[in-house]
């Protein structure tokens, strides 16, 4: 069996091979794949292993590659598999109780950021915090601004904490709750920004299949993936000061909807920005 190949010692350029031979039916990437994961079972770097091509890879390290190896044929994250992302300037950890951040999503800290000034005190809000990617992203490059994450999975929650505490970025407020209900009665912000679920179950079901590895309470949103939408916008004035901007990311066939949204609970100065590949993917606007 292909995966038994992986499990047996060999040299590393062997190993690496093989495995990117097993991984070419269900990987975009099978050689770097291969790479990064015998890299992640050997403690070591890609660029160590190309120093020691034909060196004879030690039976536990090899064991290891190979069970890495038969997991990600099952269509599993990298990111899972490895144990972390990079995102924006980041490596933040991730684990199956969080959503893998994804690059698109970068264009939502990109929008944070053109609304906040160097400098800006905040306050800004981040629903839906899963790693903390978005909320840690914009305080390292809005060092001033105070900012608070909220999360419904106390699970994500310990990893967004851990991300902070490895970024050095202890100054951001964490708090577990379903949207807004975690903040107490008198805050009020500048900015709001979430990523929330908003995957239909037809969606997941026919999309990528990594995505069942995922908290499915991070990704569906009900029949017409608005669900988590709803009530951020609709909560989103009591909570922002007067003038105050709230920013989504949305599927890409989303955007109007959103947009509907927004102008119904009063925003104005709306707009929707298309991520690189084209599709609309940030919604947002601001109060009068």
């Amino acid at each position: 069996m292909a995966t038994e190949r992986s499990h047996q010692p060999g040299t590393v350029d062997a190993l690496l091979r093989a495995a990117a031979h097993e991984l070419a039916t269900g990987s975009e990437s099978p050689r770097l794949d291969a790479e990064l994961l015998l890299a992640c079972a050997a403690g070591t770097t890609r660029a160590a292993l190309y120093r020691s091509l034909a060196d004879i890879v030690p039976e536990a390290t090899a064991a290891a590659f190979g069970r890495l190896v038969a997991d990600r044929i099952t269509g599993r994250p990298m990111a899972q598999l490895l144990g972390q992302r990079e995102f924006w300037t980041l490596n933040l950890r991730v684990t199956p109780d969080t959503l893998v951040p994804r690059p698109e999503t970068e264009l939502l800290v990109e929008r944070a950021l053109a609304w906040l000034p160097p400098g800006s005190p905040g306050p800004v809000l981040d629903l839906g915090t899963g790693t903390g990617a978005i909320a840690l992203a914009i305080a390292t490059e809005r060092p001033t601004a105070d900012i608070v994450a909220i999360d419904l999975s106390e699970a994500a929650l310990a990893v967004a904490r851990d991300n902070a505490a490895a970024a050095g970025l202890g100054d951001v407020e964490f708090h577990a709750g379903d949207w807004y209900a975690a903040l107490p009665a008198h805050r009020q912000f500048e900015l709001i920004v979430s990523n929330p679920p908003y995957v239909t179950p037809a969606e997941l079901a026919a999309g990528d299949p990594a995505l069942r590895f995922e908290p499915a309470t991070a990704l569906l949103a009900g029949d017409d993936g608005l669900a988590a939408f709803r009530p951020i916008v609709a909560g989103a004035p009591h909570w922002l000061q007067p003038g105050g901007g709230l920013l989504l990311e949305h599927g890409s066939t989303q955007g109007q909807a959103v947009q509907a949204l927004l102008a119904a609970a009063g925003f104005i100065g709306i707009g929707t920005w298309p991520d690189l590949a084209g599709h609309p993917r940030v919604t947002g606007g601001r109060l009068p």
